[in-house]
C-alpha cells in the first residue's frame, strides 16, 4: 500500500520532469531561433536542468530508502542488512563447529 503511494508520487514527479524538459527544450529552441541565445548557452541551460533533476532523484531515493527502513523497523521486519548480518554470523559459527 505504502509502496504504491511512493511509486505514484515518483511517477508523477517523473512525468512533470519529462514534461518540463520538453517545454524547456522547445523554449530554448525558440530563443536560439530568435538569436536571443547561442546553441552553447541553450545546451548549458538544458544540462543544468538535467543535472538538477539527477540530484533530486538521488535525494528522493535516499529519503525513500530511509523511510522504508523506518517502516520495516516499526513493523519488526528484517531488512536485507539484518539478514546478511545473520548469514555472516551463522557462517562464522558453522566454521567454528567444523574446527572442533
Amino acid at each position: 500500500m505504502m509502496g504504491d503511494t511512493l511509486k505514484k508520487g515518483f511517477l508523477l514527479g517523473l512525468g512533470a520532469a519529462v514534461s518540463g524538459k520538453e517545454k524547456l527544450d522547445s523554449k530554448l529552441k525558440e530563443l536560439v531561433d530568435k538569436n536571443e541565445l547561442t546553441v552553447d548557452q541553450a545546451k548549458s541551460v538544458m544540462n543544468d536542468f538535467v543535472n538538477k533533476g539527477e540530484m533530486k532523484k538521488d535525494e528522493w531515493s535516499t529519503k525513500q530508502y530511509e523511510q522504508t527502513n523506518g517502516i520495516a523497523k516499526d513493523l519488526g521486519l528484517a531488512t536485507k542488512e539484518d539478514i546478511n548480518e545473520l548469514r555472516a554470523r551463522i557462517t562464522e559459527l558453522e566454521e567454528k563447529l567444523h574446527e572442533k
